[in-house]
């Protein structure tokens, strides 16, 4: 329950929430903490807040106030890797990554937890890299007191799978690169592909074994492919060949390289002709040229998730479709716009 006093007569009362003070270009926080007990000196300062009246809380035990509530709210949504403080302030709570990774958020669940009336989470978008101690979601219990009931359902939601969200490592790859077409194994071209990809693994902590040229031949791609796997990597990379031109054979090398699983096409641009494939549960990644041409493409959406440990497949593939439009911008600037971030 929740009495009005005048500010007048609230001294000796102890505040029930915080309350916050703007000066614009100067703060913003709170003047006056939750549980401060007023005094004769802070009338005239709570007046120019505009606070005219206060408000003392007689919780029955159905009720619950706002903090409390954003901690048991906290605690279900944070799934493994993340951390948090139980220091809630006006009914917030901010969720952190406990390692550098990548974030994963459970979007079904999150929505679900949203429909509960008088709470709320907001998160980064899903399968965002980020930086041990990043800020990677809130969450709030929208009023100053409410029902408990609502806010326990809300925190199961959240807990079901294990929390909302989490940050999972990337796992050190090693890996091997095999680079095919005529024109760069017989040198008519310089390879260019070869420094991309290996910044690509590189930047996300991974090695690379080797790098292998080839023409655009099966026995010899597929041979690469072997020669790698027999070598201990861990990821394959293979880039060209990807298209459908009758001379575009790395599809069918990495078929007869012993895949026992393949996807081909990716609902990405630029990526469309992206393909994954397993062996053994050991993935073997095919780039289209668009690699080449565009400094972002399909294979910077999927490469962190393959690194996390995530089984990429026909329904990931598919499912990158909503916001996997490039919008190719000058100057690009990859990862804040919105290419990914379906």
């Amino acid at each position: 329950m929740i009495k009005k006093i005048s500010v007048l007569d609230a001294v000796g009362t102890k505040l029930a929430h915080d309350i916050t003070e703007i000066r614009p270009g100067e703060f913003k926080g709170p003047a006056f903490q939750k549980g401060y007990t007023v005094c004769n000196e802070d009338i005239c300062h709570l007046q120019r807040l505009g606070k005219n009246n206060l408000y003392l809380i007689d919780l029955d035990e159905n009720e619950i106030h706002e903090n409390q509530a954003a901690s048991i709210l906290a605690r279900g949504l944070a799934g493994e890797g993340i951390t948090w403080k139980d220091e809630p302030r006006e009914g917030k709570i901010g969720l952190h990554a406990a390692t550098d990774g990548i974030l994963v958020v459970d979007k079904a669940a999150l929505a679900a937890f949203n429909l509960v009336d008088e709470v709320m989470c907001a998160t980064r978008s899903s399968y965002s890299l980020v930086k041990k101690g990043d800020l990677v979601a809130a969450t709030r219990a929208i009023p100053l007191v409410m029902k408990r009931a609502p806010i326990e359902r809300a925190a199961a939601i959240a807990s079901q799978n294990k929390g909302v969200v989490s940050v999972l490592p990337l796992k050190t790859a090693l890996t091997g690169i095999v680079i095919t077409g005529n024109e760069v194994f017989h040198g008519l071209i310089d390879d260019r592909f070869a420094p991309v990809l290996t910044r690509k693994i590189e930047d996300l902590g991974s090695q690379v074994h080797k790098v292998t040229f080839v023409p655009d031949d099966i026995i010899q791609i597929q041979q690469a492919i072997e020669q790698n796997l027999s070598e201990g990597c861990n990821l394959i990379l293979v880039s060209g060949g990807m298209s459908v031109d009758p001379d575009d054979v790395t599809r069918k090398a990495i078929y007869q390289s012993g895949a026992d699983e393949i996807h081909y096409g990716a609902a990405v641009l630029p990526g469309s002709m992206f393909m994954v494939a397993y062996r053994n549960n050991i993935p073997i990644v095919g780039i289209p040229a668009c690699g080449l041409h565009h400094r972002i493409t399909v294979l910077d959406l999927v490469l962190p998730r393959i690194l996390s440990g995530e089984h990429i497949g026909k329904k990931e593939l598919a499912f990158l479709g909503h916001g996997g439009l490039c919008l190719d911008c000058k100057p690009c600037v990859y990862p804040h716009c919105p290419f990914g971030k379906g």
